[in-house]
């Protein structure tokens, strides 16, 4: 009889010992939580603020078959709003949409950290070839340019971490939309005497400011 009290008091005792060793675990993991939550609390990062200040068409056709081929230089810049807080920039991606369509390959921007208040501007090149349109946007699209107006958005998508000290986040998915309006033969589309295209053909509009979401 003996023997079996012994026994179950040290599985009692182990049972014992499991628990606290758990308990301590927990209490660690939530005091982690409990910092990281305050130092996210007090510095309270702000997203990154995009603005688009020019977009370029070096060319835009449509053939017989509804393929696109196009070639556009966009220029983007960043800025971290943040006091306190750094930005690194692990990927993203640029390109250029049509009516919701993807309309240019995306270009890869170098990755980059951006510090407390810095600014950075980017000017990639965003070209596709073949790109199959289909019959209502190939219409649309040339509806718009006989209108003298082209509306096309620039995207930016990808990854970006927040770095306070020697705090860095885990990543958060960064979206940008940049609307960016152009006239077509200042306004005249194909009405006017520069029909035939050419250096000015399609023009920027204004600048404008980004729709950032992460």
């Amino acid at each position: 009889m003996s023997i079996k009290y012994c026994d179950q008091h040290k599985d009692c005792e182990r049972q014992r010992l499991y628990r606290r060793f758990c308990a301590a675990v927990a209490g660690i993991i939530l005091l982690a939580l409990l910092i990281v939550l305050i130092v996210w609390l007090v510095l309270r990062p702000s997203k990154p603020r995009f603005f688009l200040s020019n977009v370029d068409i070096v060319c835009i056709n449509v053939s017989s078959s509804s393929a696109l081929a196009v070639t556009m230089q966009a220029t983007l810049a960043a800025r971290n709003p943040n006091e306190r807080v750094g930005i690194f920039y692990d990927r993203a991606d640029v390109y250029a949409e049509y009516r919701g369509l993807q309309v240019t390959v995306a270009t890869a921007l170098p990755p980059m950290f951006q510090g407390r208040g810095d600014a950075t501007v980017w000017a990639p090149f965003l070209s596709a070839a073949g790109v199959p349109l289909p019959p209502y946007l190939a219409t649309a699209l040339a509806q718009d340019e006989t209108a003298g107006y082209l509306l096309v958005t620039i995207r930016v998508d990808g990854w970006i971490r927040w770095k306070a000290g020697a705090f860095i986040t885990s990543h958060y998915h960064l979206r940008v939309r940049c609307p960016a309006l152009l006239t077509v033969n200042d306004g005249q589309g194909s009405y006017g005497s520069n029909a035939g295209g050419g250096l000015g053909y399609f023009k920027f509009n204004r600048a404008a400011p980004c729709v950032v979401d992460i």
